[in-house]
């Protein structure tokens, strides 16, 4: 079936050749408009009509077999709706006095407003999604820096006072060190006054009995002088 077939099969229905021409014609200028700008035209039971776009691929001839490289295009794809499937496939008859495919909703045909509408709809919420997203990941880097800020600011006043605190104990321990060691060698330095004071009368005793010596050499001289003169 072509157009014009198409025109006469619809032109009973919509009153006359010329109407339902227009009626076809206007149907096939909003899909093309829709899908060239980049929206996807979904008839309900029948189809959708979308744009696709195609990478830069490589591909042969076939009259030839030579391989040419092919440049990124974008190509408008059809995709048969449940009810279309189920049609052809056979598992649903056609209904004699109903139209095969329902009436879609406003808006469906020309991919407008509808459309339009769910896809900004759809990329708000992405954009929302994302803000909280960031929002959030903002707030746990904040609260963990402010946490590890918390924790060196507790940190540094321990470490003061534990630094303080075995300075004092080394200097606790330096003065009872010095205090042992003062007695000691007071003790020491009196006992060397001691024997120093022990060792000087025993000298000086030594020293008395030197003339006692002297007389005893004296009276032999003495003797001996006597002897001689008898």
């Amino acid at each position: 079936m072509n157009k014009a077939q198409l025109v006469e099969a619809i032109a009973d229905k919509l009153g006359g050749r010329q109407n339902a021409a227009d009626a076809v014609d206007a149907v096939l200028d909003a899909v093309v408009r829709a899908v060239v700008s980049g929206d996807r035209v979904s008839v309900t039971g029948f189809g959708s009509f979308e744009k696709v776009d195609r990478p830069a691929r490589y591909a042969r001839n076939p009259q030839t077999g030579e391989r040419v490289r092919v440049k990124k295009t974008s190509v408008p794809r059809f995709r048969a709706g449940q009810g279309f499937k189920d049609l052809v496939s056979g598992s649903k008859k056609l209904p004699k006095n109903d139209v095969a495919v329902k009436k879609a909703p406003k808006g469906s045909l020309s991919g407008g407003t509808s459309t339009r509408t769910t896809v900004k709809k759809a990329a708000a919420k992405k954009a929302t999604t994302a803000k909280k997203a960031a929002a959030k990941k903002t707030t746990a880097t904040a609260k963990k820096a402010t946490a590890k800020k918390t924790t060196a600011k507790k940190a540094a006043p321990a470490k003061k006072a534990a630094a303080t605190a075995t300075a004092k104990k080394a200097a606790a321990k330096k003065a009872t060190t010095a205090k042992k060691a003062a007695p000691a060698k007071k003790a020491t330095a009196t006992a060397k006054k001691a024997t120093v004071k022990k060792t000087a009368p025993a000298k000086k005793a030594t020293a008395k009995k030197a003339p006692a010596k002297k007389a005893t050499a004296r009276k032999t001289t003495a003797k001996k002088t006597t002897a001689r003169k008898r």
